[in-house]
């Protein structure tokens, strides 16, 4: 396969949403598997609603999922600028070569003549779209308009004299366009400024794209922009268009499913690992079965003859699922590190705390990551072991605490510990303490633990109680064992 060079083109107006997610992550994986060149070209030509803050958020989402790009802002390359508003230079020499070349024309048609045509045209039941009016006007009476300083932009002038577009796509198999329903569509606006397929034309030839590689949804721009890169007399690159992503409801993912920008799932406790193992699912599969794919198997497998032609489905829970084994198979110090971030951004726990008391969170890793499906859920499970003092959850108060004989358990658990030095405060003594309580107090384990859990930590729910009492210290323990009373 000659050199392979792909890029991801999103439009800052808004955050990176899934979609866009899934398609950088094929192009990242293509050119990772072919050792080709992974570009990130910013496409915002739409001056009011491009901010650099969107931007921002874009890369940022990108470095988050571990997506490295080798060009593109940032990084830089021999093919820059990257951002398109920069490249207006690029967009106006393309249009001087058409110009020479007649594969432009200039159209005066103005936008309400156009509206008429084109009812004008539904009604009569024919083609609605531009009749080439001004493709007819000699060249003398064109220019001596344009020298007269009409407003005009400029269209593709489609041949004529050919049948149909054929796009030879890696996803699709060849798609046919006649050219009896194609446009010629407008490259260039009144005051000079190019329209989305003129630009991605010329980007995509200047930057010398191998392999285009987005979502479906572009399909019927395509035989403009091959028409186009044509005209420019450029290669035409490989096209491969990604099914796109529907909710469970079978229509086009969006805000009513809930989140779907990057960073509102990283917010709702999804880790970057998770995501991009189960967006690299969407509509491609290693062999049909395997479900959990890092990002080192992903690259050394990722083809584009195993992309799905069918839209794909985003199930919420399977991402959820998906992350929690993610989290479990964590290695202990990795997720402690990462635990930490979560503690320190409740204000619970400090990076310096994390180096002072080390042991300690790795002890804590274990019983928190193979009780969690998500990060956000951290926090309130070990709420308990950072704070001084507890809220006792009312419901589990009164189910639990008031209950008869709840707190005679909690009293008893009291002396037995108070029994313990700090030196012999250790799992194996607590528990040893502790498992004769059901037979001392005659009563069924559940009845005497469920109270202990709720008066240490506030909760019926919590990692296990033995090792949490381990954690939590002697002082701590007691005092709250002694609070109930």
């Amino acid at each position: 396969m000659s050199e392979i060079r792909v890029r991801f083109a999103p439009s800052p107006t808004g955050e990176l949403h899934l979609g866009g997610a899934r398609t950088a992550i094929y192009n990242w994986a293509f050119a990772r598997r072919h050792n080709g060149t992974f570009m990130l070209r910013i496409e915002d030509t739409d001056v009011e609603r491009s901010t650099p803050e969107n931007t921002e958020q874009i890369l940022r989402s990108m470095r988050w999922l571990g997506l490295d790009w080798d060009e593109g802002p940032e990084a830089g390359g021999e093919y820059g600028p990257y951002f398109q508003m920069q490249r207006m230079g690029n967009y106006q020499a393309a249009l001087e070569k058409l110009k020479s070349n007649g594969g432009i024309y200039p159209c005066f048609c103005t936008p309400d003549q156009l509206a008429e045509k084109r009812d004008a045209a539904r009604k009569a039941g024919g083609y609605s779209g531009y009749d080439r009016t001004c493709r007819a006007l000699s060249k003398a009476e064109s220019q001596a308009r344009r020298d007269a300083g009409e407003p005009h932009v400029w269209r593709l002038a489609v041949p004529l004299d050919r049948d149909e577009v054929v796009i030879h796509d890696l996803v699709h198999g060849d798609t046919t366009f006649p050219t009896s329903a194609l446009d010629d569509y407008i490259v260039a606006r009144t005051d000079g400024t190019p329209t989305y397929n003129f630009a991605a034309s010329v980007d995509d030839t200047d930057m010398s794209i191998s392999h285009v590689i987005r979502g479906d949804d572009h399909i019927s721009n395509t035989p403009k922009q091959i028409l186009t890169i044509e005209a420019l007399g450029a290669p035409i690159p490989h096209y491969a268009h990604l099914p796109m992503i529907w909710g469970p409801d079978g229509k086009k993912l969006s805000k009513r499913h809930g989140a779907t920008s990057v960073e509102a799932f990283q917010d709702e406790g999804i880790i970057p690992e998770a995501l991009l193992n189960y967006l690299a699912l969407l509509g491609w599969s290693l062999d049909g079965e395997t479900t959990v794919i890092d990002a080192e198997m992903l690259t050394a497998n990722f083809s584009l003859d195993r992309i799905s032609k069918n839209p794909a489905i985003f199930d919420a829970a399977k991402l959820e699922w998906l992350n929690g084994v993610y989290l479990r198979d964590m290695d202990v110090e990795d997720f402690a590190k990462r635990m930490v971030d979560v503690l320190e951004a409740e204000g619970l726990a400090s990076a310096d705390d994390y180096a002072a008391r080390k042991q300690w969170y790795h002890e804590l890793a274990p019983l928190v990551k193979e009780r969690i499906k998500l990060t956000t859920e951290i926090a309130s499970m070990v709420r308990f072991l950072f704070v001084d003092a507890i809220e006792v959850d009312e419901a589990a108060r009164v189910k639990v605490l008031e209950k008869e004989g709840a707190l005679e358990a909690i009293g008893a658990a009291h002396d037995a510990l108070s029994a313990l030095s700090n030196e012999s405060w250790t799992l194996e003594h607590i528990e040893s303490a502790l498992q004769a309580l059901p037979e001392m107090l005659d009563a069924k384990p559940r009845l005497v633990f469920q109270p202990l859990r709720v008066a240490i930590t506030g909760t019926t729910v919590s990692p296990p109680l033995f090792e949490s009492i381990e954690l939590l210290g002697r002082e701590k323990t007691l005092a709250r064992l002694d609070a109930p009373k």
